[in-house]
C-alpha cells in the first residue's frame, strides 16, 4: 500500500520522536527512524535533508501558553503551573527535546528559544518590570524543566506518584513568587 507524502512525512515524524526521546539526539541513527517508519533511509533524507532537520521538524513546539492577563493576580503561579502539568503530559515533544539537550547543543538551543520565547512574552505581559521580565522567566524555566526532568526522565518515585492536583499545589507558590513576588 502506497502512502502520500503526507503519511510518509507524518510517520517518519511520529518514529522520529519515539527514537529522540528513547535514545536521545546522539545515539539515534536516521537509518533507525526509517526502520522504525518502515520506508528506505533515503525517504528520510529526501524530506528533512540530515539529522539535525529532521530533529528540528520533531520538536516544533508550542507551550500554548495562556493569557494569565485576566487571571486574578494572586492566582497567576497555580493557572501557571496547571498549565504546564498539562502539557507536559498532552505530549513526548517537550521530553524529546530535555533528553536531548543535555548532550546536544542544537537542542539546548532549542529548548532556550522555546523557554525564552514564549515564557518571556507571558511574563512581559503582565505589568512585570521589563528588567526582570526575563529573569523571572528563566526561573519559572527552571522550575517547568526541573520537574519535567524529575518525572518523566529521571522517574524520581515521589515527584512520579505526585497527583496532578499535588503536583500543581507544590509547583504554584514559587510559580506565583517567581511571578508577582519581590526579588528578596
Amino acid at each position: 500500500m502506497r502512502r502520500s507524502s503526507e503519511d510518509t512525512k507524518a510517520a517518519i515524524l511520529t518514529a522520529a520522536r519515539k527514537r529522540f526521546a528513547d535514545d536521545g539526539y546522539e545515539r539515534a541513527t536516521i537509518r533507525a527512524v526509517a526502520s522504525d517508519a518502515g520506508i528506505d533511509p533515503s525517504m528520510v533524507m529526501r524530506y528533512f535533508g540530515n539529522k539535525q532537520g529532521l530533529f528540528a521538524s520533531a520538536v516544533e513546539f508550542d507551550l500554548r501558553l495562556p493569557d494569565l492577563r485576566d487571571t486574578p493576580r494572586d492566582e497567576l503561579g497555580r493557572a501557571l503551573a496547571a498549565h504546564l502539568v498539562d502539557r507536559w503530559s498532552e505530549t513526548d515533544i517537550l521530553r524529546v527535546l530535555l533528553r536531548s539537550a543535555v548532550t546536544n547543543p542544537d537542542a539546548a538551543e532549542r529548548m532556550r528559544t522555546i523557554f525564552a520565547d514564549q515564557l518571556g512574552t507571558l511574563v512581559a505581559r503582565l505589568d512585570t518590570d521589563p528588567a526582570e521580565a526575563a529573569q523571572r522567566a528563566g526561573l519559572l524555566a527552571t522550575q517547568a524543566l526541573g520537574f519535567e526532568l524529575c518525572r518523566h526522565i529521571l522517574e524520581l518515585p515521589p515527584v512520579v506518584d505526585l497527583t496532578r492536583e499535588e503536583a500543581i499545589d507544590w509547583l504554584a507558590p514559587t510559580m506565583q513568587h517567581y511571578l508577582t513576588g519581590p526579588r528578596t
